[in-house]
């Protein structure tokens, strides 16, 4: 053999090592990557205490705030698999608000909210019963009340504003809020917003339902207010 023969067969061998070293590399890398962001269980667990349950959804609202969304849940493969069955960790009021959406803020996904959508935030008997239910029967342990800045309805209500068909409905639900709020200092409009989200955990919490399952621990009611500037939600009661 060779000089040239043997430079032929050392480059040879060389690339065979340098693909076997890179196929390694890759599967070592896919490997890691899985440890590092274990995946997510087939149905929304909520088998768990209602602050762990808290604690999920505000460590996924500081992803979103943060720009690290993981965006857990939000395939067709996870869509399939809770297309049967559902076990929603958490239970939210929300504003029925266009830049309020909660799977986006909480960064969660298919199946892991229970969420229930009304301007205003208000707790009407059909969203009471709704969230019986969530949590009653699906099992949702924490339940969060989110009014957010600048909110349309409560600022409708401070402002007398007349208005046509069933809106007035909810700003006579919104009412006493802005009444026990207006002697507060600062700017009105906020200070009505979060004393509307309190009002409305209230209601939540008279329910024969909901109030059981407080006393007994399986569930937790908190008040959250939400930030339309920067994206945070910040717990008030």
């Amino acid at each position: 053999m060779n000089l040239n023969d043997k430079k032929v067969n050392l480059s040879r061998r060389n690339s065979l090592k340098f693909v076997a070293g890179a196929i390694g590399t890759g599967i070592l890398a896919a490997r890691v990557g899985g440890d590092v962001v274990a995946p997510e269980p087939a149905i929304a667990q909520n088998d768990l205490t209602p602050d762990a349950a808290l604690k999920q959804l505000m460590d996924g609202n500081k992803r979103f705030v943060d720009r690290k969304r993981q965006t857990p849940n939000q395939d067709f493969v996870r869509l399939t698999e809770v297309a049967k069955s559902q076990k929603p960790f958490a239970a939210i009021l929300g504003c029925a608000d266009s830049r309020f959406p909660p799977e986006m803020i909480f960064d969660r996904g298919f199946g892991d909210l229970f969420v229930c959508r009304v301007a205003g935030n208000v707790a009407t008997p059909e969203e009471i019963g709704s969230l019986e239910y969530g949590t009653l029967v699906l099992g949702a342990k924490v339940l969060v009340v989110i009014g957010h800045e600048r909110c349309g309805a409560v600022d409708a209500t401070i402002k007398g504003a007349e208005v046509p068909g069933q809106i007035g409905s909810l700003l006579a639900a919104i009412k006493p809020a802005v009444e026990s709020s207006k002697d507060k200092t600062g700017d009105r409009l906020e200070n009505a917003c979060k004393a509307n989200v309190v009002l409305q955990a209230n209601k939540l919490k008279a329910s024969p339902v909901i109030s059981k399952l407080i006393a007994e621990n399986k569930l937790k009611i908190v008040g959250g207010y939400y930030d339309l500037d920067t994206g945070a939600v910040n717990i008030l009661v």
